[in-house]
C-alpha cells in the first residue's frame, strides 16, 4: 500500500485530468457534451461530432452503451474523440462487468491518456436492445468511485495487489437532483463526493427552481467546495421528444409551463423553441451560487449545441486563464 492512508492520495501524487478539469479548477463556466458511440464499426462519426463540437465545449462524454444498446466501446469512442482533438469523458457503467473487467477497463483508460473517466451504475439490460442479456451490477456506483480512488491514489487493486505504475484520470459521477426521494439526493451525492468524485454532472434540468433549492441543499453540506457540480441540460426538439422526456425517463421533472410553451407553438416551431428554450435554462443556471458548468445533451442534434450557448451568451472555448492541475495519462 502507499502511504496516504484510505481517505486521501498518496504525498507528492495528483490527480490527472486535463482541459476539463482545468477549466473547473480554474473556476471559470465549464462546458461539456455528450457523443454516443455508433451502432458499426467506424470511428467517422465520432470525429464527424467532435469537428463539431471542438471550439465549444472543454470536454465530451462518450457513453457506454447508452439506454443499454449495443454500440462502440467508450473506450474507442474516447480514443477516437482524442484523436479528432476533443478531450473526452469516458462513461464507465457497471451495469455489463464485474470487478476485474472493470478494474482492466480503468487501467486501459490510464494507459492509453484517457484523462477523464464517470462512473455510472447504468440502466438496466431489460430497457435495451438485448433484454434477456445478464445483468452484471458486481459493483455500484458508489463501490466503483471508491475502487478507482484506491486504483488511482494508492496504486492498489480491489485485491490488494499493488500497480505499477498506477493510473491517474479525472473522476466524474452522476445525480439526479429529482429522482424520488428528493430530499435525500444532496446528502446521497455526498456519498459520491466521499468516495472520490471530482465533478458531477446531473440529469436535464427543466425545473430551474427546483435545482436551486437542491443546490442549497448541496452549499449546506458544503459538497459545492469539494467538487464541481454541472447541471444537465439539452434542447427540446419535437413533441415526442417532449412526451418522452415527460413519461418516459424516470426522475426528469418537465414542469407544467414548460410544456405549454412547448405546446403553444406550431409543431415546425417547437425544436426553434425547444432550442431557446435551453439557452433560457443555462442563463438562469449560471446564476445560481455553486454551479460550475452545465453537460449539454443533445443526442443526434450535437450541430444544435453552439447555437444554444451562443444564445446563452457562452462563446467559443478558449484556454482556461489559468493553468493548472497534472498532466493526461
Amino acid at each position: 500500500m502507499t502511504a496516504g492512508g484510505p481517505d486521501g492520495p498518496a504525498p507528492g501524487t495528483a490527480p490527472g485530468g486535463g482541459r476539463l478539469r482545468r477549466r473547473l479548477e480554474s473556476g471559470e463556466f465549464a462546458v461539456t457534451a455528450e457523443i454516443g458511440p455508433p451502432r458499426g464499426a467506424s470511428t467517422a462519426p465520432i470525429a464527424a461530432k467532435a469537428e463539431l463540437l471542438r471550439d465549444w465545449v472543454d470536454a465530451v462524454n462518450i457513453t457506454d452503451n447508452q439506454s443499454s444498446h449495443v454500440r462502440l466501446s467508450s473506450w474507442a469512442g474516447s480514443l477516437a474523440a482524442m484523436a479528432a482533438g476533443v478531450e473526452p469523458v469516458m462513461q464507465v457503467t457497471t451495469r455489463d462487468r464485474n470487478r476485474i473487467a472493470l478494474q482492466s477497463d480503468l487501467l486501459s483508460a490510464g494507459a492509453m491518456g484517457i484523462p477523464n473517466v464517470l462512473l455510472m451504475t447504468g440502466d438496466h439490460p431489460r430497457f435495451g436492445d438485448h433484454a434477456d442479456a445478464k445483468p452484471v451490477f458486481d459493483l455500484d456506483s458508489i463501490q466503483l468511485l471508491w475502487t478507482a480512488r484506491r486504483m488511482r491514489d494508492h496504486g492498489e487493486l480491489l485485491s490488494g495487489r499493488t500497480l505499477v505504475p498506477p493510473p491517474r484520470w479525472y473522476m466524474g459521477a452522476v445525480e439526479n437532483p429529482f429522482s424520488p426521494p428528493t430530499g435525500f439526493r444532496a446528502a446521497r451525492l455526498g456519498k459520491k463526493v466521499a468516495a472520490g468524485a471530482q465533478f458531477i454532472q446531473t440529469q436535464f434540468v427543466f425545473d430551474v427552481g427546483g435545482f436551486a433549492r437542491w443546490m442549497a441543499e448541496v452549499r449546506d453540506l458544503g459538497l459545492h467546495e469539494r467538487c464541481h457540480v454541472l447541471a444537465g441540460v439539452g434542447p427540446i426538439h419535437s413533441l415526442r421528444a417532449l412526451d418522452h422526456l415527460q413519461h418516459g425517463i424516470a426522475g426528469v421533472h418537465v414542469p407544467d409551463e414548460v410544456a405549454r410553451r412547448l405546446r403553444g407553438v406550431p409543431p415546425d416551431r417547437v425544436a426553434e423553441e425547444g432550442m431557446r428554450l435551453c439557452a433560457e435554462i443555462i442563463g438562469r443556471i449560471r446564476d445560481i451560487p455553486g454551479v460550475a458548468g452545465v453537460h449539454v445533451m443533445a443526442f443526434a442534434y450535437e450541430q444544435g449545441i453552439p447555437e444554444i450557448l451562443t444564445g446563452a451568451g457562452i462563446g467559443p472555448r478558449a484556454l482556461p486563464a489559468r493553468e493548472g492541475g497534472g498532466r493526461a495519462g
